[in-house]
């Protein structure tokens, strides 16, 4: 079974050569995807110097992008390119070490063992499972995936998760030129896509930890994106994309 782990950075030179260590020291086998938006603080040339050590040949991989362009859009780009080179498991993951690159492997047992066709590391399914964080931003968080449940209906208590496994079929039967949106909200958009193509979703509980290094991305636009998003949402038709095509 080929697993690749997407991993979007912008200005993670603290964080991506330790990432990619701990990714590759697992116990089972996993790519790595690197999508660096232009990063000016030499990310990038890290991944590269990385791909020309022992091992990683083949493993590691670097996309380059100009620019800012969203974690939507990287995710969109790097599930297309998962695709075409025929992963069964496709993973996203944060390079600040808010998740545990350990979990990984619950997250891929969880879909290749247990049934799930996305395995989400949640949050908030035992409880909050958050620290480091300010309790503004924890009480922002916990309530965003309420009120994201209380206006789609879905059932997943942490709808913003940004540690997720996906089946290759959920990718493949998800229309990525109808997402919208590109910051957070992107995260609700695939579980809601997911969820009402009729996969099915199992929440993994995780500990999430603050980055310690680097800076956040977060900002009020990508919230009020979110915000505004679910409510046009839950009037959109989702559609089959593979049946479409085919």
């Amino acid at each position: 079974m080929k697993k690749v782990v997407i991993l979007p950075t912008y200005n993670e030179i603290e964080n991506i050569g330790p990432m990619i260590e701990r990714v590759f020291g697992l116990p089972e086998p996993f790519d790595l995807l690197v999508i660096d938006d232009g990063s000016p603080d030499g990310t990038a040339g890290v991944v590269r110097e990385a791909m020309g050590r022992e091992g990683y040949a083949g493993r590691l991989h670097l996309m380059e992008r100009s620019g800012k362009q969203g974690l939507g859009t990287a995710y969109i780009a790097g599930f297309r390119w998962a695709l075409e080179r025929g992963y069964d498991y496709v993973f996203e993951m944060d390079c600040d070490f808010s998740h545990d690159p350990a979990d990984l492997i619950r997250l891929w047992r969880a879909c290749a063992d247990g049934g799930a066709d996305m395995a989400i590391g949640s949050r908030y399914v035992t409880g909050v499972n958050v620290i480091n964080w300010p309790i503004g931003r924890v009480i922002m968080s916990y309530y965003a995936s309420a009120y994201v449940r209380r206006v789609l209906g879905m059932p997943v208590r942490d709808c913003t998760a940004g540690f997720v496994c996906f089946r290759a079929e959920v990718l493949r039967a998800i229309d990525f030129d109808r997402i919208r949106m590109r910051g957070y909200g992107f995260q609700i958009e695939m579980k809601y896509s997911a969820w009402k193509l009729g996969f099915r979703i199992v929440e993994v509980p995780i500990i999430f930890t603050d980055r310690t290094r680097g800076s956040s991305k977060m900002s009020s636009g990508i919230f009020g994106e979110a915000f505004w998003g679910v409510l046009k949402m839950r009037f959109r038709r989702i559609r089959r994309a593979d049946k479409e095509r085919g």
